[in-house]
């Protein structure tokens, strides 16, 4: 866990020291904002690829996709943008906050069968989605109040405790208290990023830690329970949090360094916007072929992208895989700067 920290601490360093371009942060703010979107979304059952969530995303008719799925989409948007608000004025975090952003990710979606902002009245549980066993039974509803209650005010009250392990906890113990009808797995993980903007641990909104709950569900879900196992010891939970967030700022570091690189090789080389273009596409591919620098300089003809390629090939910037220019399969990749 430790390790973990100093690794994130790391992250927090390098974002806040970088010169990174304005335009290229604005950029993959919105790409992390649509990620989050999608995965926190997925995990509870959406059947959205990310190419349809795109689509969705700016506003384009997807076919054959299920209409709650697209405006759970969007709710989160939504949702987040309300935060971000609230941040500005700098207020403590409520239950009527967290009721706000229930409302706002769940409103208009499978008949408001989520009750909206507004606390269950029933008991509810949760089930295993293979053998419909139930593998939890959260608190009565009559206690979700005074147990609300104690969580903001304990994310209220000033602490030694890491802000990062503050986040996990607050994540942890909204899940487990499962205030909400349905919806309460997005609110807890919004609450988490909540937590650790407010913290200043924003690290310039690049991350998205639900693609790495996403990527494993099982170890995700069995991080919650195994805590409810081993009689509410939060560590297995605090090291699997610490160690998805440690890993996706890895990989947001990783690309901010290709910045760095990539406008450092812009000007030791004069490059011209085109040849910028495709050193800002290695940023986030590991490959690229004439078609796509094709769409990305759309009013430009193959023979003068061909000929801007060929001079990066000339100043070792990138390599050539391929057997000759009639090759279908060539494609670029950046040489080792």
């Amino acid at each position: 866990m430790t390790s973990a920290l100093t690794q994130i601490e790391r992250a927090r360093g390098f974002l806040e020291a970088a010169t990174l371009s304005e335009d290229w942060i604005l950029r993959m703010g919105q790409r992390a904002l649509l990620l989050e979107a999608h995965y926190t979304t997925h995990i509870e059952g959406t059947q959205l690829t990310l190419d349809q969530a795109e689509k969705i995303w700016e506003g384009e008719p997807v076919e054959n996709t299920d209409p709650d799925d697209q405006q759970e989409l969007l709710n989160y948007r939504d949702a987040f943008h309300h935060v971000g608000d609230y941040l500005r004025g700098g207020l403590p975090i409520t239950e009527s906050l967290i009721q706000e952003i229930h409302k706002r990710l769940v409103q208009n979606v499978r008949g408001d069968q989520g009750q909206p902002g507004r606390y269950r009245m029933v008991q509810n549980y949760v089930v295993n989605g293979k053998t419909r066993k139930v593998i939890y039974t959260p608190p009565a509803p009559e206690d979700v109040p005074a147990l609300m209650g104690q969580l903001t005010r304990w994310l209220g009250t000033e602490t030694d405790i890491h802000p990062v392990l503050v986040a996990a906890i607050a994540q942890f113990q909204l899940v487990h208290i499962h205030p909400f009808v349905d919806g309460n797995g997005r609110t807890s993980r919004l609450l988490s990023t909540l937590c650790l903007y407010k913290s200043g641990y924003d690290f310039k909104r690049l991350f998205t830690i639900s693609e790495y709950y996403d990527r494993d569900r099982m170890a995700f879900y069995n991080a919650i329970q195994n805590v409810r196992n081993v009689n509410m010891d939060l560590t297995g939970w605090l090291e699997y949090f610490v160690t998805g967030l440690a890993t996706q700022l890895d990989e947001v570091t990783g690309r901010g360094k290709k910045v760095i690189l990539s406008d450092f090789t812009v000007k030791k080389h004069g490059l011209n916007e085109r040849q910028a273009k495709v050193l800002q596409w290695f940023v986030e591919h590991e490959q690229m072929r004439i078609s796509q620098l094709e769409i990305l300089c759309p009013a430009v003809n193959r023979r003068t992208l061909q000929r801007d390629l060929k001079i990066m090939l000339e100043k070792e910037i990138i390599d050539e895989v391929g057997v000759g220019p009639t090759d279908p399969k060539r494609y670029y990749r950046l040489a080792e700067l």
